[in-house]
């Protein structure tokens, strides 16, 4: 059998999924340089191919987002406000040829414990659409990825879409590294929120590079409700769900600080005007 396909239909895809152990990969922008430096045995299925894979679409309950659409992609895409924190987040993804490649799929699949749109995406609760020779199904995302390079993708199957609920609202992204571009993430933050007359009535936030997969907190979340972004109150019990590392970029009490920084600096832009469609 081939170790390298690229199919020019869906139905081919899956089937050679369902036959064989294939790596799916697109722009392939995180693949790539992990196999660099050594040889590698691993079958590949391009699906750059595949047609009608890449459109961001808006539906009657939602957005799906193809697999194939790219960080550079979503930054074009005339979304509403509730996406702003994601293009936020496709902006700051590497340099422009790696938003250019780079897809959101690849990203979630990667399951880097660092991606940067998994926190946007939960914070948008975001579902992922998996496909094989056998049908469809959806998971939410925070089901999807189950730790660090491990998600509940099965080996016929590729990741085909994502699905996020139309519920307004505006949201924030805010990260921290050892420099503002082109480098993994100490901390992010990002932030999804329902205001009605100054007051937070609804709120989703997500935290991603302080623990083995980007965390919810839903404490925090329920404490918002009623207050001001401008003066959000951030206990540190808000904080448990986060199990931050001791590694090369920062210890974990300096992340833990960072991600509590990040979530009061995003919770009060807010409430500021977004020039992130233009």
């Amino acid at each position: 059998m081939d170790s390298y396909l690229r199919p020019a239909d869906l139905a081919t895809a899956l089937h050679a999924l369902g036959a064989a152990r294939f790596r799916v990969v697109a722009g392939a922008t995180d693949y790539y340089p992990q196999i660099a430096s050594a040889r590698t045995d691993e079958r590949m299925l391009d699906i750059t191919a595949l047609p009608d894979l890449r459109g961001i679409e808006r539906h009657p309950t939602g957005w799906r987002i193809g697999c194939l659409a790219t960080w550079s992609d979503v930054v074009a895409s005339p979304l509403p406000p509730a996406f702003d924190g994601l293009k936020q987040a496709a902006r700051q993804v590497g340099g422009r040829q790696i938003q250019n490649a780079g897809t959101l799929a690849g990203n979630i699949c990667n399951a880097s414990p660092a991606a940067d749109g998994v926190p946007c995406l939960l914070a948008l609760d975001a579902s992922v659409e998996l496909a094989s020779a056998r049908g469809r199904r959806i998971l939410k995302l925070a089901d999807f990825i189950q730790g660090p390079r491990r998600t509940a993708l099965r080996p016929d199957e590729m990741l085909l879409a994502l699905h996020i609920p139309e519920h307004g609202g505006v949201s924030r992204f805010e990260k921290l590294g050892a420099r503002a571009y082109l480098v993994i993430s100490i901390a992010m933050v990002a932030v999804w929120a329902k205001l009605e007359a100054g007051r937070i009535a609804e709120a989703r936030i997500a935290v991603g590079a302080c623990g083995p997969v980007a965390t919810r907190l839903p404490e925090l979340e329920a404490s918002l409700i009623g207050q001001e972004p401008t003066h959000a109150t951030i206990e540190p019990h808000h904080l448990t769900p986060l199990r931050p590392i001791d590694d090369v970029r920062a210890p974990a009490t300096y992340r833990r600080h960072a991600a509590e920084e990040l979530i009061r600096r995003t919770i009060t832009s807010l409430t500021t005007s977004s020039e992130l469609a233009a």
